[in-house]
């Protein structure tokens, strides 16, 4: 399938959307303001709506928290079981020959997101659109409204990867690592602690340095930045292929993006703090940094 090391273009894309063996998903999640008094960070709200206003043909709706989450906590969008994912992504028509291609709104995280879950159980045959629904929809390509249509179920069965997720205990050893360095996906204000947190405590895991996400992406057109301007930013960082990298951000969805491009980079000893800063820095045993 066309595609580089990951990635795919609209282009590219608009010539496959005939191929029986391609499942096409949109991944996209709202996070929305949380109701005075309540102590989670934000409302998850699956994109169904924005789904049926408008999606490339033939794409299925993937719901993260709704469907693709563990259940039995209140963090967001936390890795759950493999049974329940392979349960999942079986109802969605994903087989162990499928070619998926992922895609979200306003930005990639929600589908970058699926990709690292899928690398972890195993599956290699994903690719995100680079640019998401935005760029398609703005190149004027064709468009299809209403409920998804689905695909046929089929039988998805997980190979699980270890090291693809870790802890607070793994990352609070990693402090102290030097063969490890750990990278905030957060913007530069909220790695410094410059501005109240939706998290809890306002700052950083002590010693991380900051790649914000946001930085990755073309402001304007929302595909990723050229790989020689990414691998610089990493660079400035400390971030080398011989360490291991832990990212985190504040509900293990935008360091997703990091983690996509140092994957494309080259770096092969990567791993996702899941409960990121949703956990951090609600936990007043843990160690926090600020300015």
């Amino acid at each position: 399938m066309p595609g580089s090391n990951g990635l795919i273009t609209t282009v590219e894309l608009a010539r496959i959307l005939d191929r029986p063996d391609l499942r096409l998903f949109d991944c996209t999640t709202y996070l929305e303001p949380a109701p005075a008094g309540s102590t989670a960070p934000y409302l998850a709200v699956p994109g169904k709506h924005t789904f049926e206003a408008g999606h490339i043909p033939g794409a299925d709706f993937l719901d993260l928290q709704g469907e693709f989450s563990d259940q039995n906590t209140e963090l967001r969008f936390m890795m759950p079981a493999t049974a329940q994912l392979e349960a999942a992504f079986g109802r969605h028509g994903l087989g162990t020959d499928s070619r998926v291609v992922l895609y979200s709104i306003g930005t990639p995280m929600w589908a970058t997101r699926f990709w690292w879950m899928l690398r972890s159980l195993g599956f290699d045959n994903a690719l995100v659109l680079d640019g998401g629904f935005d760029k398609w929809k703005a190149e004027g390509r064709a468009i299809e409204t209403g409920p998804a249509k689905g695909y046929k179920r089929a039988t998805f069965r997980a190979k699980p990867r270890p090291g693809f997720f870790v802890g607070k205990n793994d990352v609070l050893a990693a402090i102290a690592d030097r063969n490890s360095v750990v990278v905030n996906a957060l913007g530069p204000q909220f790695h410094r602690g410059l501005e109240p947190s939706r998290y809890g405590r306002p700052g950083r895991i002590p010693g991380s340095c900051n790649v914000s996400a946001a930085t990755l992406l073309d402001p304007a057109t929302r595909i990723f930045v050229p790989l020689v301007d990414a691998e610089a930013k990493f660079a400035t960082q400390g971030l080398r292929k011989d360490k291991r990298v832990i990212a985190y951000c504040g509900g293990g969805i935008s360091a997703t993006i990091d983690l996509f491009l140092l994957h494309r980079l080259g770096y092969d000893n990567l791993t996702l703090y899941d409960g990121s800063m949703g956990e951090w820095a609600k936990d007043e045993a843990l160690p926090i940094e600020t300015d």
